[in-house]
């Protein structure tokens, strides 16, 4: 069984107003700093995204993926690939929760690549790009979009 990564942090807003930000695919370009490309492919009755398209830059690796998305109730939406050129599978999620006046997320991946990597450099990896998720998912949440 695959080992994942998770980490939490807190976000001074409701759990709704985080999963809005999270659910709008189109502006993660603005906000997160490896996906420069987004595109909803498919929707499901209730509007939300059902399989997204992301191009993504993290310096050294580049990909074009699909990832399909599962939407559990209000707080919880998790996602696993379909389709990659770097990736051999990928799967995650964000699991909102009440805290206080603020809302706790908690993010985790496991990501395997197709080129060989060490598992303590991959989870590493994985570190890296779900801290740097939450980080601009509280900033573009608490600050609202750029004017």
């Amino acid at each position: 069984m695959a080992e994942h990564t998770s980490s939490s942090i807190t976000i001074e807003a409701a759990p709704a107003d985080v999963m809005e930000v999270i659910a709008d695919f189109a502006r993660y370009p603005e906000w997160t700093g490896e996906v420069k490309e987004a595109e909803v492919l498919a929707t499901d009755d209730a509007g939300r995204a059902e399989q997204v398209r992301l191009v993504m830059d993290a310096g050294a690796i580049k990909d074009d993926q699909t990832l399909a998305y599962t939407w559990t109730g209000a707080h919880e939406v998790s996602w696993t690939l379909v389709k990659s050129q770097m990736l051999r599978s990928l799967d995650g999620s964000y699991l909102l929760t009440q805290a206080g006046t603020g809302t706790e997320v908690t993010y985790q991946l496991t990501v395997d690549v197709k080129i060989p990597m060490l598992g303590m450099i991959k989870r590493k990896a994985e570190k890296v790009i779900i801290d740097r998720a939450l980080a601009g998912l509280k900033k573009r949440v608490e600050t609202g979009p750029k004017a």
